[in-house]
């Protein structure tokens, strides 16, 4: 996965990472927990999180004027595969897995970003365990999205191509 993410981050001059999801379903949390661990790491390596909840849709504006090269968007996804299972999802794959806790499909939000900038756009995506209305991630995504948060601070350390 790491080697994913690097090959991803080629060429990088500035990565925004937006992180979607809702923090009062469950394992949906995922990406708001993310930002929240990865926000300062991010900031100090002159890199963007936005915690865009469950309306991405609305920081479309923020995003073009951070002019970011790459834009990673973390979420939640349904791929059918073991709990706090991790993929990174090129972009013209977005359209084929399910994420459907969002007004907008993520879909939609990566042709409207492209039609706005040259950004390199790909979405990581986290199996969930529970999406039902709850507290607290699962323990199996809460491990996924340390390991996920250590993984993007890493690839932007070790790869040395973004920023």
């Amino acid at each position: 996965m790491k080697q994913l993410l690097s090959d991803f981050l080629t060429d990088c001059r500035r990565l925004l990472v937006l992180t979607v999801g809702n923090e009062l379903r469950s394992d949906d949390g995922l990406g708001p927990y993310l930002a929240s661990l990865i926000q300062e790491a991010m900031e100090e390596r002159g890199h963007l999180v936005i915690n865009a909840g469950t309306v991405p849709e609305n920081f479309t504006g923020k995003i073009r004027s951070e002019r970011p090269s790459h834009i990673l968007i973390v979420d939640a996804v349904e791929m059918r595969e073991e709990p706090g299972t991790v993929r990174l999802i090129e972009r013209d794959s977005i359209s084929e897995y399910s994420i459907s806790t969002h007004a907008m499909p993520l879909s939609f939000l990566v042709r409207y970003l492209e039609d706005q900038g040259d950004y390199r756009i790909a979405l990581m995506g986290v199996q969930p365990e529970n999406l039902e209305f709850g507290t607290g991630l699962s323990p199996a995504v809460e491990d996924a999205v340390h390991d996920l948060a250590g993984m993007i601070i890493s690839a932007l350390d070790d790869f040395g191509s973004c920023g």
